[in-house]
């Protein structure tokens, strides 16, 4: 069955493009129309790769230092994710459109599960920092790399993919 223009299969009619907000999706929080959220979101996502960098560096030197880079790449990427995350949350409630597309809340979802996850790891790791790396450590930096990863993705998809928080051209 071939395609309509705007992607629909023939026959199917998406109710929620029907809605008259399903078009408005600029971002509302933003500094000279750049979104906040997407501006803040690289800094956690790069502490959570530094995070596993660090884990498998002290796993294969045994220096301190690497533990101790893991402690502070863990809560940068935590707390700064918080940042990210209280963006991401503004804008996905203040937007209509944002917030009448599915996807968007599948990210929001996965990004508080990856935010949990990150700030389990910086607490595991305040107590005692360098017994904790390995192995337990380690396999909590190895899966929130993965949830990141899926998450970014997901976040990916909705600017590139759906222009959500995009300025509307002129």
């Amino acid at each position: 069955m071939p395609n309509t223009q705007d992607g629909e299969p023939r026959g199917f009619i998406d109710p929620i493009k029907q809605l008259p907000e399903f078009y408005d999706t600029e971002s509302r929080v933003a500094v000279l129309g750049h979104p906040i959220h997407a501006m803040s979101v690289a800094f956690p996502i790069a502490l959570t790769f530094t995070l596993l960098g660090a884990d498998l560096l002290y796993w294969w030197t045994g220096d301190a230092f690497w533990a101790r880079a893991g402690v502070w790449s863990a809560g940068g990427g935590f707390l700064l994710g918080l940042v990210a995350g209280l963006s991401g949350t503004a804008e996905l409630l203040l937007v209509a459109g944002i917030r009448a597309r599915t996807a968007a809340w599948s990210h929001f979802i996965l990004a508080v599960l990856l935010l949990a996850l990150l700030g389990v790891n910086w607490g595991y790791r305040l107590s005692d920092y360098e017994a904790v790396v390995l192995p337990y450590g380690l396999l909590l930096s190895i899966f929130c790399v993965i949830m990141v990863s899926v998450t970014g993705w997901h976040g990916g998809k909705l600017v590139f993919d759906y222009r959500l928080g995009a300025k509307k051209g002129s």
